[in-house]
């Protein structure tokens, strides 16, 4: 097995053909079908491809009122020149089977939604529309050298795509895995300070005790 540099060798081209919601997986995912190319004719045995997700906040305008809920996240609108930089959705490890011209591999990619994670916030925030990603790729070529034997080569760092995922895709993997519910992320202690209150008020769910709460906090 060697490592070739010299031409001839696999120039891979990326594609993402579309997005979807995973309906039925151990855990909340959606996919992106991603066709793998390779323009020049040559076999490739596999590639063990690394892909850095990333969402790309600047590169999509927003009305006034998706604005007020990414201050938050970016800080007052006049900053966002500044404030708006990429955030890092996942990294994602895909195996793509041996191919020759092209190919399309399904990218699993897990959805979060614990809303102190930046890139959760930043989707839930959005109302519509798309999402602007990118993808950066590296990793390994396995194809046949030219008397037969074993050659590899890496994915070159500047091989990145851009991506612009309906808004509606995830927000439809969030509502088929948490229907109608949102998560908080809360200290041990408070938790189990709102799980005393709970019982103490003979409410059946923490759910009903904040909206109790709530209430009562209006009130006054």
């Amino acid at each position: 097995m060697g490592t070739d540099s010299q031409e001839g060798t696999p120039d891979l081209g990326f594609e993402v053909l579309g997005a979807r919601p995973v309906r039925y997986a151990a855990a909340p995912m959606l996919a992106v079908d991603l066709q793998v190319s390779e323009p020049n004719g040559r076999h490739v045995y596999m590639v063990g491809l690394t892909i850095q997700l990333m969402i790309e906040p600047a590169r999509r305008r927003y009305d006034d009122e998706t604005r007020g809920r990414l201050v938050e996240l970016f800080g007052a609108p006049e900053r966002w020149a500044v404030t708006t930089r990429s955030l890092v959705w996942s990294r994602l490890d895909v195996i793509v089977p041996a191919f020759t011209g092209s190919t399309t591999v399904t990218v699993p990619i897990a959805v979060n939604y614990d809303l102190e994670l930046a890139a959760a916030k930043y989707l839930h925030s959005l109302p519509d529309g798309e999402a602007p990603c990118a993808l950066h790729f590296n990793g390994m070529i396995y194809y046949p050298a030219d008397d037969g034997g074993l050659q590899v080569v890496l994915v070159p760092w500047n091989k990145s795509i851009d991506f612009r995922m309906p808004v509606s895709v995830w927000k439809e993997t969030i509502e088929h895995y948490y229907p109608a519910t949102g998560w908080v992320a809360l200290r041990s202690q408070t938790l189990e300070a709102l799980q005393h209150e709970k019982l103490d008020r003979g409410l059946a769910t923490l759910d009903a005790c904040v909206t109790e709460l709530l209430g009562e906090a209006h009130r006054d």
